[in-house]
């Protein structure tokens, strides 16, 4: 069972699902070769697959190509069934800094058969992730900075104001499909920058007002 503290009060959450958005930011699109979508893709990650500050990042053996995506996660407070979006930002409890381990490699060999992609995105330790900061102390959550270093290096530096679909659709768009429960989590996708990490690899990502993260990689 895994948990996250809301910081500075006495609430803990239980992670529950873990939904995921894919090509919310345009150059992130773009820079896959991707089409800018409509409507938001989802996809999921289990529980399991959650780590923190300070773990590790374990390259399946399958895997020759593993790439670093920094989110801003989204952390649900209450349960939340086919809301509107003008009500949906009174179900998020919290914020936090998650980096979307990609098994880039096994996800394109799994996209040309026309198979969903999960194990690319699912496998043990592919979700780093953070404590939450109360939402009430982020008065917008589409005007953060998102960067992620490797070693030092600055690959990531974008803005949560590039996203296509924002946090009230996407709460009401997913509510709609399913019933979101408190604990769960949103990932809201990744700015442009995405790249490879290998074994011997430190990541830090972090978001203005929200947190940080360090991550080694095996």
């Amino acid at each position: 069972m895994t948990t996250r503290t809301l910081i500075g009060t006495t609430q803990q959450f239980t992670i529950g699902k873990i939904v995921c958005l894919a090509r919310n930011y345009a150059e992130h699109a773009r820079e896959l070769g991707n089409e800018t979508p409509a409507a938001p893709v989802l996809f999921m990650k289990p529980a399991s697959s959650v780590i923190g500050d300070g773990d590790t990042v374990c390259i399946p053996s399958f895997s020759q190509e593993c790439h670093y995506e920094v989110e801003l996660a989204v952390l649900i407070g209450q349960q939340c069934r086919t809301v509107p979006a003008e009500r949906a930002l009174e179900y998020v409890a919290g914020y936090g800094v998650a980096i979307d381990m990609t098994l880039r490699d096994v996800q394109s060999q799994l996209k040309a058969k026309g198979l969903p992609w999960e194990i690319a995105k699912g496998f043990d330790t592919a979700c780093p992730l953070s404590d939450f900061v109360p939402a009430s102390q982020v008065a917008d959550p589409h005007a953060l900075n998102l960067k992620l270093a490797v070693n030092g290096g600055g690959r990531q530096d974008g803005s949560s104001s590039d996203m296509i679909h924002r946090i009230p659709q996407i709460v009401a768009h997913i509510s709609a499909i399913f019933t979101l429960e408190p604990g769960d989590v949103i990932l809201t996708g990744t700015p442009a920058g995405v790249g490879q990490v290998s074994a011997g690899d430190v990541m830090t990502a972090e978001i203005s007002t929200v947190g940080r993260l360090t991550i080694s990689v095996a």
